[in-house]
């Protein structure tokens, strides 16, 4: 079976003989209910062969569909003039360079339809194309956007850039809502979704069907799909782990699937990571290292932002489809980029809970986190199972040892309140840990800050701010944070724990 790792065209893939898993019977209810369209995903999610897949429909390629849903369907075949526009190549960290490419979109179209000296605008320059194509081609034109928002996300940090580049592709798009008339179908497919005053604030007539239910495995793969065309991969990664096909698909599931995209929706596997789990027979962390969401961590900084907050908010839709709101919280884009995914709905307050998609996210981005709250610039699983080791083999001062060597000399590190850095800092830890041995983290509520349990060992930490490591001990015993373990065979340490927000570490600590 071949698998098409970072193949994005529809073309080469059929013609080439790559598993397809079949999306064309909602690309021909999209083509046939409707004319403007808006999706955000996370990257890697198969938005580009999307958009090469409708590419091939609407030009009538009706060979490239045989045996899929929509030659069933589809009876006309017509085939349309088609402007593709992909913003995903360039570095947009100049105004210019998203002028260049719109540009150079245009030119090419009018080396054949020609262009009136009248029209001065890249936007003016827009509408007059879309016309003269319809006009000679006696056809309306399809209209496809790939990642739209790519020159947005690079200029996120710089206010100005953004403004400029919002401002241009507002004009710009504003030619798919004037040349209507001249339109059979546009897509328009991003990361994210620029809202309510932003690049599609004129555009009434665009559907967003990025939380619609009906569209809602139009990209990624559900279970029924992997069983349905991938189901060799799920035995040879059995055969490869000696594990059985029922754990295999227990794997998978834990490791790659999870992501909702509305409520009491499917569960869908991340596209990328599971095929190339089949074409390698490998579990690892695939979609998670090809890219780094360090403009993600800028902002989590920027708003001192607590994380084990991440996973206990409460949100509404409109405060999730739009990073209009980028500057009163993160958490929309880190949503829309595919870090956070809906776990939960609230019917009574129409809220939506949000959670870590899977473990191949959740430890990722972890990992990814520690370095920049914690003096270490290594989060590998090398660097945690010297950790874990202390804490499975006893050795609890030497796993305190390093807990304070990561935590001296870390002035250059912080950013703003050094109690908030602390916490972060040892919030990541503990999920770390968590990764490697039954720990449990309670935030702030009276109860114990941290038990970690290996086979032989229990350990009960206790954090104090600018007090002592006694006072920490203190409440351990004044509360009863050992009692639920009293007839637990395992041996009990109490660790009380001192963080100095004058000299940003750990100055004093004691283990009984």
């Amino acid at each position: 079976m071949k698998y098409p790792i970072g193949i994005q065209n529809f073309e080469k893939l059929r013609t080439d003989g790559y598993v397809y898993v079949d999306k064309t019977a909602l690309i021909y209810k999209l083509a046939n209910e409707g004319s403007y369209y808006f999706l955000s995903r996370p990257r890697r999610f198969g938005k580009s062969l999307l958009v090469s897949t409708m590419t091939a429909y609407f030009s009538g390629m009706r060979d490239l569909f045989k045996g899929l849903a929509i030659e069933q369907l589809e009876s006309k075949w017509e085939n349309y003039p088609i402007m593709h526009l992909d913003l995903n190549t360039d570095r947009y960290n100049r105004k210019e360079v998203l002028e260049q490419r719109l540009n150079l979109f245009l030119s090419r179209w009018e080396k054949n339809y020609g262009r009136d000296i009248n029209e001065v605008t890249l936007a003016q320059r827009f509408e007059g194309i879309i016309q003269r194509i319809a006009e000679k081609e006696h056809k309306r034109v399809v209209i496809l956007v790939d990642e739209y928002d790519k020159p947005m996300l690079q200029a996120i940090g710089d206010d100005s850039l953004q403004e400029e580049f919002r401002a241009m592709l507002k004009a710009f798009y504003g030619a798919l809502k004037s040349q209507d008339k001249y339109i059979r179908f546009a897509f328009l497919t991003g990361v994210t979704k620029f809202g309510k005053v932003s690049v599609f604030s004129d555009l009434n007539n665009l559907i967003d069907i990025s939380m619609d239910a009906r569209y809602q495995n139009i990209c990624g793969i559900t279970d029924e799909e992997m069983h349905k065309y991938l189901e060799e991969g799920i035995h040879c990664v059995a055969t490869k782990y000696g594990i059985s096909y029922e754990e295999t698909c227990l794997r998978l599931k834990k490791h790659y699937d999870g992501y909702h995209f509305v409520e009491y929706g499917k569960g869908i596997y991340n596209p990328f990571s599971l095929l190339n789990t089949f074409n390698s027979q490998k579990f690892s962390n695939y979609w998670f290292e090809t890219g780094t969401p360090s403009f993600l961590v800028q902002l989590l900084q920027r708003d001192k932002f607590y994380l084990p907050d991440l996973t206990e908010q409460q949100v509404s839709a409109d405060f999730l489809n739009s990073i209009d709101s980028i500057d009163e919280s993160p958490v929309p884009i880190i949503y829309q980029s595919g870090y956070l995914t809906i776990k939960g709905y609230d019917e009574r307050f129409q809220t939506y809970s949000l959670g870590y998609p899977n473990d191949e996210v959740e430890e990722g981005f972890t990992r990814f986190l520690l370095p920049y709250y914690a003096h270490t610039e290594d989060s590998s699983p090398v660097f945690i199972g010297k950790f874990v080791y202390d804490l499975e083999q006893g050795k609890i001062e030497d796993f305190m040892k390093r807990m304070s060597a990561m935590f001296a000399d870390t002035d250059y590190k912080i950013v703003g309140d050094a109690e908030l850095y602390f916490q972060n800092a040892f919030y990541l830890i503990t999920k770390m840990l968590g990764f490697y041995t039954e720990v449990e983290r309670t935030i702030s509520d009276g109860r114990i800050d941290m038990v970690a349990k290996t086979k032989k060992y229990i350990y009960l930490f206790e954090f104090k701010y600018d007090q002592d490591a006694e006072a920490a001990l203190r409440q351990i015993d004044e509360k009863g944070y050992a009692a639920p373990f009293a007839t637990d065979s395992r041996k009990l340490y109490k660790i009380g724990v001192n963080f100095s927000c004058l000299h940003r570490r750990i100055d004093d600590w004691k283990v009984v």
